[in-house]
Protein backbone atom coordinates (compact mmCIF):
# COMPACT_ATOMS: atom_id res chain seq x y z
CA UNK A 1 0.00 0.00 0.00
CA UNK A 2 1.04 3.42 -0.68
CA UNK A 3 0.94 5.97 1.80
CA UNK A 4 1.58 10.25 2.10
CA UNK A 5 1.33 12.58 4.69
CA UNK A 6 0.65 15.77 3.71
CA UNK A 7 1.90 17.57 6.72
CA UNK A 8 3.41 21.22 7.82
CA UNK A 9 2.83 22.89 11.28
CA UNK A 10 1.94 26.34 9.64
CA UNK A 11 -1.94 26.64 9.71
CA UNK A 12 -2.87 27.80 6.17
CA UNK A 13 -0.15 26.35 4.48
CA UNK A 14 -2.08 24.01 2.16
CA UNK A 15 -2.26 20.70 2.92
CA UNK A 16 -5.77 19.95 3.17
CA UNK A 17 -5.92 21.72 -0.43
CA UNK A 18 -3.10 19.02 -1.32
CA UNK A 19 -4.34 15.86 0.33
CA UNK A 20 -7.65 16.48 -1.46
CA UNK A 21 -6.45 17.20 -4.55
CA UNK A 22 -3.83 14.16 -4.37
CA UNK A 23 -7.05 12.12 -3.31
CA UNK A 24 -8.66 12.97 -6.18
CA UNK A 25 -5.74 12.63 -8.89
CA UNK A 26 -5.21 8.71 -7.32
CA UNK A 27 -9.18 8.43 -7.41
CA UNK A 28 -9.22 9.48 -11.11
CA UNK A 29 -6.50 6.91 -11.86
CA UNK A 30 -8.50 4.34 -11.03
CA UNK A 31 -6.92 3.75 -7.44
CA UNK A 32 -8.96 2.76 -4.53
CA UNK A 33 -8.19 5.65 -2.25
CA UNK A 34 -8.60 6.59 1.59
CA UNK A 35 -8.53 10.23 2.66
CA UNK A 36 -7.82 10.29 6.22
CA UNK A 37 -8.00 13.31 8.18
CA UNK A 38 -5.96 13.56 11.57
CA UNK A 39 -6.81 17.60 12.10
CA UNK A 40 -9.52 18.24 14.35
CA UNK A 41 -11.02 20.66 12.11
CA UNK A 42 -12.11 17.88 9.72
CA UNK A 43 -11.25 19.78 6.39
CA UNK A 44 -10.66 16.86 4.52
CA UNK A 45 -13.70 14.99 5.94
CA UNK A 46 -15.69 17.53 5.28
CA UNK A 47 -14.90 17.66 1.99
CA UNK A 48 -15.31 13.97 1.49
CA UNK A 49 -19.60 15.16 2.77
CA UNK A 50 -19.97 17.67 0.07
CA UNK A 51 -18.35 14.84 -2.98
CA UNK A 52 -20.94 13.19 -5.13
CA UNK A 53 -21.36 9.21 -5.00
CA UNK A 54 -20.87 9.93 -8.89
CA UNK A 55 -17.33 10.72 -9.02
CA UNK A 56 -14.66 8.41 -8.69
CA UNK A 57 -14.59 7.23 -4.94
CA UNK A 58 -12.15 8.18 -1.83
CA UNK A 59 -13.19 6.33 1.44
CA UNK A 60 -12.57 7.36 4.72
CA UNK A 61 -11.53 5.61 8.01
CA UNK A 62 -12.97 2.47 8.88
CA UNK A 63 -14.35 3.32 12.18
CA UNK A 64 -15.24 0.13 14.98
CA UNK A 65 -16.44 0.78 18.15
CA UNK A 66 -13.54 -0.23 20.54
CA UNK A 67 -10.91 -0.08 17.71
CA UNK A 68 -8.64 2.54 16.41
CA UNK A 69 -9.65 4.02 12.90
CA UNK A 70 -7.92 2.01 9.99
CA UNK A 71 -8.33 1.88 6.27
CA UNK A 72 -10.90 0.02 4.57
CA UNK A 73 -9.72 -3.27 3.34
CA UNK A 74 -8.63 -3.37 -0.37
CA UNK A 75 -7.72 0.52 -0.17
CA UNK A 76 -4.39 0.24 -2.15
CA UNK A 77 -3.42 4.33 -1.58
CA UNK A 78 -3.55 6.01 1.98
CA UNK A 79 -3.32 9.91 2.01
CA UNK A 80 -3.36 11.59 5.70
CA UNK A 81 -4.18 15.41 6.27
CA UNK A 82 -2.83 16.87 9.49
CA UNK A 83 -2.86 19.43 12.16
CA UNK A 84 -1.09 22.61 12.19
CA UNK A 85 1.42 22.57 14.73
CA UNK A 86 2.26 18.56 14.42
CA UNK A 87 5.31 17.77 16.47
CA UNK A 88 6.93 15.77 18.75
CA UNK A 89 5.90 12.42 19.59
CA UNK A 90 2.73 12.55 17.64
CA UNK A 91 4.83 13.51 14.51
CA UNK A 92 7.03 10.15 15.03
CA UNK A 93 3.84 8.09 15.28
CA UNK A 94 2.38 9.45 11.65
CA UNK A 95 5.97 9.33 10.25
CA UNK A 96 5.86 5.66 10.87
CA UNK A 97 2.39 4.98 9.14
CA UNK A 98 3.43 6.34 5.63
CA UNK A 99 5.95 5.92 2.90
CA UNK A 100 6.27 9.72 1.91
CA UNK A 101 6.27 12.91 3.19
CA UNK A 102 4.80 15.98 1.26
CA UNK A 103 5.63 19.35 3.05
CA UNK A 104 3.47 22.09 1.18
CA UNK A 105 5.03 25.57 1.49
CA UNK A 106 3.96 28.78 0.60
CA UNK A 107 5.95 32.10 -0.28
CA UNK A 108 5.84 34.19 3.00
CA UNK A 109 8.48 34.84 5.60
CA UNK A 110 6.32 33.39 8.23
CA UNK A 111 5.87 29.93 6.53
CA UNK A 112 9.40 29.39 5.67
CA UNK A 113 10.44 29.90 9.23
CA UNK A 114 8.05 27.73 10.38
CA UNK A 115 8.70 25.20 8.00
CA UNK A 116 12.44 25.66 8.28
CA UNK A 117 12.60 24.40 11.67
CA UNK A 118 9.85 21.50 10.94
CA UNK A 119 11.82 20.10 8.49
CA UNK A 120 15.12 19.81 10.86
CA UNK A 121 12.63 17.83 13.19
CA UNK A 122 11.94 15.55 10.35
CA UNK A 123 15.59 14.89 9.41
CA UNK A 124 16.10 13.84 12.91
CA UNK A 125 13.40 10.91 12.67
CA UNK A 126 14.87 7.37 12.38
CA UNK A 127 12.84 6.37 9.40
CA UNK A 128 13.66 9.22 7.48
CA UNK A 129 17.21 8.89 8.77
CA UNK A 130 17.79 5.52 7.07
CA UNK A 131 15.94 6.68 3.61
CA UNK A 132 12.37 4.19 4.15
CA UNK A 133 10.60 7.51 4.07
CA UNK A 134 10.89 10.06 1.43
CA UNK A 135 10.07 13.71 2.02
CA UNK A 136 9.24 16.26 -0.50
CA UNK A 137 8.53 19.82 -0.87
CA UNK A 138 5.38 21.16 -2.87
CA UNK A 139 5.56 25.31 -3.46
CA UNK A 140 1.93 25.89 -2.95
CA UNK A 141 -0.16 29.70 -4.03
CA UNK A 142 3.23 30.77 -5.87
CA UNK A 143 3.45 33.69 -7.79
CA UNK A 144 7.15 34.00 -9.28
CA UNK A 145 6.41 37.86 -10.13
CA UNK A 146 7.33 38.28 -6.22
CA UNK A 147 10.25 39.57 -4.00
CA UNK A 148 8.25 36.50 -1.38
CA UNK A 149 8.61 33.69 -4.52
CA UNK A 150 12.39 34.76 -4.50
CA UNK A 151 12.84 34.19 -1.13
CA UNK A 152 10.69 30.60 -1.35
CA UNK A 153 13.05 29.86 -3.63
CA UNK A 154 16.59 30.74 -1.76
CA UNK A 155 15.29 29.05 0.88
CA UNK A 156 14.12 25.88 -0.71
CA UNK A 157 17.82 25.58 -2.22
CA UNK A 158 19.55 24.72 0.63
CA UNK A 159 17.06 22.15 1.93
CA UNK A 160 18.87 19.68 0.09
CA UNK A 161 14.85 17.94 -0.25
CA UNK A 162 13.34 17.81 -3.75
CA UNK A 163 10.59 20.52 -4.76
CA UNK A 164 8.45 18.12 -7.12
CA UNK A 165 6.18 20.92 -7.88
CA UNK A 166 5.13 24.74 -7.47
CA UNK A 167 0.97 25.36 -7.76
CA UNK A 168 -0.28 28.58 -8.36
CA UNK A 169 -2.66 30.61 -6.51
CA UNK A 170 -6.31 30.01 -8.62
CA UNK A 171 -9.48 30.26 -7.48
CA UNK A 172 -9.95 26.85 -9.32
CA UNK A 173 -8.58 25.15 -5.95
CA UNK A 174 -11.14 27.17 -4.31
CA UNK A 175 -14.52 26.25 -6.35
CA UNK A 176 -13.36 23.09 -6.66
CA UNK A 177 -13.26 22.20 -3.12
CA UNK A 178 -17.11 24.16 -2.29
CA UNK A 179 -18.43 21.05 -4.48
CA UNK A 180 -16.54 18.28 -3.21
CA UNK A 181 -14.28 17.90 -6.47
CA UNK A 182 -10.61 18.09 -7.16
CA UNK A 183 -8.93 20.07 -10.11
CA UNK A 184 -8.56 16.64 -11.97
CA UNK A 185 -12.71 16.70 -11.68
CA UNK A 186 -12.68 20.05 -13.55
CA UNK A 187 -12.70 19.67 -17.51
CA UNK A 188 -9.48 20.50 -19.21
CA UNK A 189 -10.84 24.01 -20.18
CA UNK A 190 -10.39 24.80 -17.23
CA UNK A 191 -7.67 22.93 -15.44
CA UNK A 192 -5.08 21.93 -17.81
CA UNK A 193 -2.66 24.43 -16.51
CA UNK A 194 -3.16 23.06 -13.18
CA UNK A 195 -2.60 19.04 -14.04
CA UNK A 196 0.25 20.34 -15.91
CA UNK A 197 1.75 21.66 -12.43
CA UNK A 198 0.73 19.00 -10.82
CA UNK A 199 2.98 16.62 -13.33
CA UNK A 200 6.03 16.44 -11.49
CA UNK A 201 4.37 15.94 -7.94
CA UNK A 202 2.51 13.00 -9.93
CA UNK A 203 5.51 11.29 -11.54
CA UNK A 204 7.42 11.53 -8.22
CA UNK A 205 4.30 10.14 -6.20
CA UNK A 206 4.18 7.38 -9.15
CA UNK A 207 8.17 6.29 -8.72
CA UNK A 208 9.24 3.30 -7.53
CA UNK A 209 10.01 3.95 -3.36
Amino acid sequence: MESFLIANPKGGAGKSTLATNLAGYLARAGQRVMLGDIDRQQSSREWLKLRSPALPPIASWRIEEGKPARPPQGVTHVVLDTPAGLHGKKLAQVVKQVRRVIVPLQASIFDILATRDFLLQLATEKEIRKHEIFVAIVAMRVDSRTRAAGELERFLAGTGLPVIAHLRDTQNYVQAAAHGLSIFDLPASRAARDWAEWQPLIDWASSPA
